[in-house]
């Protein structure tokens, strides 16, 4: 009778995760969304110990299930408290890393109980796919943990050794592919050796080695303009990596929710990929731009912040295109104050266009603007809001550069295809940018020379400060 109670417990862990995950799909219903997730892994926990508990003499050590729980919840409460939101790519690629750990460990474990415990080894197909089942979630597991610390330390732009810097590398000739191949084919001969002679451990410490080595050789060449991608397959992988660890242990919903995010992170990585007009090979095995960068021939006088101000006054609408510079400068509650001045004082209807590669993560700039108390129907997609451009008085662009150019129109060179947010077509264009370079696609922008566009030159906070000092005066 209680083993009914386990099965139906894991059936609403699964409805409650299916759910959450469908809420996920749209900022406003995503803490919702968020909330069901999280019920969903109560549930499971829960259901689990129950299942441990009727098997054989019940749990011993319970001391260990507890501590892990406790520790657990204090260090996943005290990041959610302290993470800025302008951290919170490097969180989720931390969280990816460590699920993909966390399953290949339990995966690990499982193992050891027919390579110490002789009398239990299975034979015939069970074998084998207890065996595949373990080594490909140590190939995924170890492999999304060292990647996902990499791509980290990538997105942070380096980590801090000894009191000293260490900006993190991108490095990645063209015999490094080979390499790479080498080393999962490598990783598939391995497998099959343990299953031929099962109980030697070492194939399966050879399989973690590489594996760490894998992760960290496909993310290494990656620059910041594929983070996007990167972030969302390695949420992807270690989805899957809890898949294969469910069928190890005969667990339903670690299947079902693995399977879940594996699927989910493929989904959301190909959108990633078409956003950006690449496919996740070319992502994974080749560059992209950043190696020939355009020369810079032309010059650009940098306007005031008293002029933009000036030409703002009387436009009844404007649209608002933030990119990467705003979540480096962290200017987001000025971008708010900008929006809130333009409102109040004009009576100005400001929307906010979002490229679905802008920053540092899927959905980085939707994150930065929502805990600016940005209202969640200001925020609009590339396709929904690019027709509004050519009835648009201004588009005020925010640290964006590739998303945003026309270059990307022309059918040549590495944008060629992509798609991109028509600010071009607004009626005027201020950009608010350091300086005339050129984005990580290494193609010179033509819309910053264009009559009808003024460049702020400047950090993207105190741009906006100044911006919103003049707003203020007139």
């Amino acid at each position: 009778m209680l083993g009914d109670w386990v099965s139906i417990g894991y059936l609403i862990s699964a409805t409650l995760f299916i759910y959450g995950l469908k809420n996920l799909g749209h900022p406003k219903t995503a803490p919702k969304g968020n909330r069901f997730g999280a019920m969903g892994m109560a549930v499971a926990i829960v259901t689990t110990i129950i299942e441990m508990n009727l098997i054989d003499d019940g749990i011993i050590g319970w001391e260990l299930i507890l501590s892990g729980l406790i520790i657990g919840s204090l260090i996943g409460y005290i990041l959610a408290i302290r993470v800025e939101m302008t951290g919170m790519p490097e969180l989720v690629a931390l969280f990816n890393g460590f699920g993909g750990a966390a399953s290949a460990l339990v995966a690990f474990s499982e193992s050891w109980r027919y390579i110490y415990e002789n009398d239990d080894i299975p034979v015939g197909l069970e074998l084998s796919v207890i065996y595949i089942a373990v080594g490909l979630s140590a190939l995924v597991g170890w492999m999304t943990l060292t990647g996902s610390l990499l791509a980290m330390f990538k997105l942070k732009g380096g980590v801090t050794i000894f009191g000293h810097w260490v900006k993190a590398p991108t490095w990645g000739p063209s015999w490094l592919n080979l390499v790479k191949g080498t080393l999962i084919f490598s990783s598939v001969i391995l497998i099959y050796m343990s299953i031929k002679e099962p109980g030697e451990e070492y194939y399966l410490w050879a399989i973690v080695i590489i594996s760490c080595l894998i992760g960290i050789l496909i993310v290494l060449p990656i620059g910041g303009a594929d983070m996007p991608v990167v972030v969302s397959l390695l949420n992807s992988l270690s989805g899957i990596a809890a898949a294969f660890t469910g069928f190890i242990i005969s667990n339903s919903v670690l299947i079902v929710a693995g399977s879940l995010v594996g699927a989910s992170g493929l989904i959301l990585t190909f959108i990633m990929c078409k956003a950006m007009n690449r496919t996740l090979p070319d992502v994974l095995f080749k560059s992209f731009g950043g190696q020939e960068k355009a020369t810079l021939t032309r010059t650009k006088i940098g306007a005031d912040s008293e002029e933009v101000a000036m030409m703002i006054d009387g436009a009844q609408k404007v649209i608002i295109v933030p990119g990467y510079g705003m979540a480096v400068s962290q200017c987001q509650h000025q971008v708010k104050e900008f929006a809130d001045l333009l409102k109040d004082k004009f009576d100005t209807d400001v929307k906010y266009a979002i490229h679905p590669v802008a920053g540092r993560m899927p959905g980085h700039m939707n994150v930065l603007l929502a805990e600016a108390n940005v209202p969640y129907d200001q925020l609009i997609e590339m396709e929904e809001i690019n027709q509004e451009f050519s009835e648009c008085d201004m588009a005020v662009i925010i640290g964006a550069n590739d998303t945003c150019n026309p270059a990307a129109r022309s059918g040549e060179g590495p944008l060629a295809g992509m798609p991109i947010i028509n600010a071009d077509k607004a009626r005027s264009v201020v950009f608010i940018k350091r300086s005339l370079s050129v984005g990580y696609a290494g193609v010179d922008n033509d819309l910053f020379y264009e009559d009808k566009t003024m460049m702020l030159f400047g950090d993207g906070k105190v741009m906006m400060n100044e911006l919103n000092s003049a707003i203020k005066e007139l």
